[in-house]
């Protein structure tokens, strides 16, 4: 039991911690698909809108026309022809009425898409930025630990080579020890 917890342990240690900078990519990844997809809305919005404000520019030309023609078919006396002009000058007018609420709601939408879109590119803007001072950070402190890993390593080589100074020593001190036993 004790090996299995050990075991699972020093395995979850042994993870990785995960890359900042991938999670930064990946939040940036996930909001430009956002910003793409609010473009994208705000752009068909705006090209509705331009063919709203051509209908409602069409449908007014249309009631001109139909003025004209029922002040002619008036002045004319013919009653007839301007009770179907007045006819079709009210369902004209519905028309047109009709066209300017859409081209109004289209226009709201239109500038809460593009309001929307203008935050997420700031957005943006800014992350890309926190990624950047995020990645300089990141390599500033790795520079640190590599600089203060060589003293590390220098004091363990300075270990090493004392221990290999007194070996020599000891070698030849061992080495006098000999030479004085065999002078005696």
């Amino acid at each position: 039991m004790r090996r299995v917890l050990f075991d699972w342990w020093r395995k979850r240690r042994a993870r990785a911690a995960p890359d900042p900078l991938a999670t930064y990519d990946r939040v940036l990844g996930e909001l430009e698909q956002e910003a793409a997809r609010v473009r994208r809305a705000a752009a068909a919005l705006l090209a509705l809108q331009g063919e709203l404000r051509r209908s409602a520019e069409r449908a007014a030309a249309h009631l001109r026309e139909l003025d004209g023609r029922a002040d002619d078919a008036r002045r004319r006396g013919d009653d007839r022809a301007a009770q179907v002009l007045h006819a079709d000058r009210a369902r004209s007018e519905e028309e047109g009425r009709a066209a300017r609420a859409a081209l109004a709601r289209v226009e709201a939408d239109a500038e809460v898409l593009v309001a929307a879109a203008r935050s997420l590119e700031e957005r943006l803007g800014a992350l890309r930025r926190e990624r950047e001072d995020a990645a300089l950070r990141l390599r500033a402190g790795e520079l640190v630990q590599e600089a203060l890993r060589l003293p590390g390593e220098r004091f363990e080589h300075r270990v090493a080579l004392d221990a290999a100074r007194d070996e020599v020593e000891r070698a030849h001190a061992l080495a006098e020890l000999y030479r004085e036993e065999q002078r005696r």
